[in-house]
């Protein structure tokens, strides 16, 4: 990508003086690594077309009610999800955040709404992640008979991937033997245990309030559903905003990349490379 010199030497000055690294990343942040965007029922469709035949919207499926209506199908589609992120590599951007924020003293705090578990994989702490609508890789009871959660890593799904359908027994809740689902926050969800999130969330408080220059990357995040926009302008300092799309209106004094998450990252960690 092509960008004048005064923004992206604002952008490399706003680095060196920070003292922090916010990583605000939505959807758009897994595009790269291969990961399907569902942004449109069109867009959905294509990557689960038994769902498209079937006429059933993402919010549909994405919803607690599926798994009370039909587990085998809510699983298929989360259990074909849960297998791709594990399979999927993270792209090279995460690495590049990994070596900007190596630099600064208080080092990087991820916020995102992405469920798939990238920023773990990639090498970021867990300890400095927060997941604002839960992950994949965690399940709770689907009928929320405790506040308890617990790691989905002993779940491997068997799926007839073009039916979109779990084949095996679907996880269960070791406290009442229920189905289980994701611990991830839904369309119509008034089950989501929010625990591991809102411990998160302590973290992250707790982090921002010993920074005093943060400089915010918001990465591939929409106004369809705006909750890493709104949290990354939120922090009311100096935000550079990754992302393809047009910009009508910027908050003052933030940076636009009109270009993908890596590119945007690679052109941020070239122009930081050729200021040493």
């Amino acid at each position: 990508m092509s960008l004048s010199a005064d923004p992206l030497a604002r952008i490399v000055r706003w680095i060196h003086e920070a003292d922090g690294l916010i990583v605000a990343a939505g959807a758009g942040m897994g595009v790269d690594s291969g990961l399907p965007d569902f942004r449109g029922s069109a867009g959905f469709w294509r990557a689960y077309p038994a769902l498209g035949r079937a006429g059933l919207q993402f919010e549909e499926i994405a919803n607690p009610a599926a798994f009370a209506r039909d587990p085998a199908l809510a699983w298929g589609f989360y259990g074909h999800r849960l297998a791709l992120y594990r399979r999927t590599v993270p792209h090279r951007g995460f690495a590049l955040l990994r070596e900007i924020a190596a630099g600064l003293p208080g080092g990087a705090f991820v916020f995102t709404s992405n469920v798939d578990g990238q920023f773990q994989k990639a090498g970021f702490a867990e300890a400095r992640i927060m997941e604002v609508h839960g992950s994949i890789h965690h399940l709770q009871c689907q009928r929320g008979c405790r506040a308890a959660v617990w790691s989905a890593g002993d779940f491997e799904p068997r799926l007839d991937e073009k039916a979109c359908r779990l084949l095996g027994e679907p996880p269960r809740c070791p406290h009442c033997g229920g189905i289980a689902r994701p611990n991830i926050l839904m369309f119509g969800d008034w089950a989501w245990i929010p625990a591991r999130t809102e411990a998160q969330e302590t973290a992250l408080v707790a982090w921002l309030g010993r920074m005093r220059r943060p400089v915010v990357i918001e990465l591939g995040a929409g106004e369809s559903v705006p909750t890493v926009r709104r949290f990354a302008e939120s922090l009311g300092g100096r935000l550079v905003r990754i992302n393809p799309q047009s910009e009508p209106s910027l908050p003052a004094g933030a940076v636009h990349l009109r270009c993908s998450a890596l590119d945007g990252i690679a052109t941020v960690h070239a122009a930081l490379a050729g200021q040493r």
